[in-house]
């Protein structure tokens, strides 16, 4: 096989899985809708189950929904039969998933849900199959090709029901007005905790800061010791008025103890609120070329909250 012919096969495959998304964004009904209100109804959580490939686009729905707000969870239907049948409950509601709809380990669960009035959706790309029957709510997935020529290897349904899953995801999530907060908390970890993290999570509150009367012998000894090369410069009041960076020090070097930390300071400094989102601190940082910002609350009288070093949005992973 040349090599252009393989590329005309995974561009084959791909466009007829496309082909096949757009058939069952046209498809999407009535089906849809009463699936997703059977979930918002349901007091529990949303069972999720599938054999072979069909498991596998099973553990991610299940996972999509339970970290954007939809608790969820994944049982496999061999394993349903010897014990984890009690992993279902009334107030649930089963999601079941089988391309033929006739997947003779699914037989147990879904007599499960009939006995115990558990509600079932079924997701399947045969009409009439046993599933469909059985369901309380029935998805049939449009007609479509599989992706190998040969038509059996599962690609272009197991495409199609993941979609579906994130359909009803992102539906769900976004009728529950699930926020980027919530999200956050199912994903303390990894690059999207790190994307979410907001700066009050990161600021230090030890914070380097003097009076803008302080002299500038006593402004240094504060900038040296807190170790984040600047000192902020408050008022009486105590308000954030004033910064001092490397920059104002060089261009105040003749005389430079002789001065008041008001005279070296620059007026009015770039600030952030302690809600934003630590990444919105970085593209600031970065567009101004500077390494810190402190952190000010407006409700507090301006008063500094804390402050924020480039370094600590690296470490924390916000890049």
């Amino acid at each position: 096989m040349t090599n252009d012919t393989l590329l005309a096969t995974g561009r084959r495959v791909v466009q007829r899985e496309a082909e096949a998304l757009g058939s069952l964004a046209d498809a999407l009904g009535e089906s849809f809708t009463a699936s997703a209100q059977l979930i918002l109804d349901a007091p529990g959580r949303v069972i999720v189950s599938g054999m072979g490939k069909s498991g596998h686009i099973a553990r991610k729905i299940a996972s999509t929904l339970a970290s954007t707000g939809t608790p969820a969870h994944f049982v496999h239907p061999a394993e349903a039969s010897h014990g984890d049948l009690g992993m279902m409950a009334k107030g649930d509601v089963a999601l079941v998933l089988s391309n033929s709809g006739e997947t003779p380990e699914l037989a147990n669960l879904v007599a499960y849900t009939r006995r115990f009035g558990i509600p079932l959706i079924g997701v399947a790309g045969r009409p009439g199959s046993t599933l469909l029957r059985e369901s309380d709510v029935a998805i049939l997935l449009p007609e479509a090709e599989e992706a190998c020529d040969k038509g059996i290897v599962p690609t272009t349904s197991t495409t199609m029901t993941l979609a579906l899953g994130d359909a009803l995801a992102i539906a769900l999530m976004e009728h529950r007005r699930f926020t980027p907060e919530d999200f956050r908390e199912f994903h303390p970890g990894g690059k999207l905790g790190a994307r979410l993290s907001r700066v009050r999570d990161l600021m230090h509150v030890d914070m380097p800061l003097v009076s803008g009367h302080t002299p500038m012998g006593d402004a240094l000894l504060s900038i040296s010791q807190k170790g984040f090369g600047v000192v902020g410069v408050t008022s009486e009041s105590g308000g954030l008025v004033g910064i001092i960076t490397d920059g104002d020090l060089r261009r105040h070097m003749e005389g430079l103890l002789s001065l008041t930390a008001e005279k070296v300071m620059t007026q009015n400094p770039r600030t952030i609120r302690p809600e934003a989102l630590a990444e919105e601190a970085v593209a600031l940082m970065n567009e101004r070329k500077i390494t810190c910002l402190f952190v000010v609350d407006s409700d507090q009288g301006d008063h500094a909250q804390g402050i924020l070093h480039i370094h600590d949005c690296l470490r924390a992973g916000v890049v």
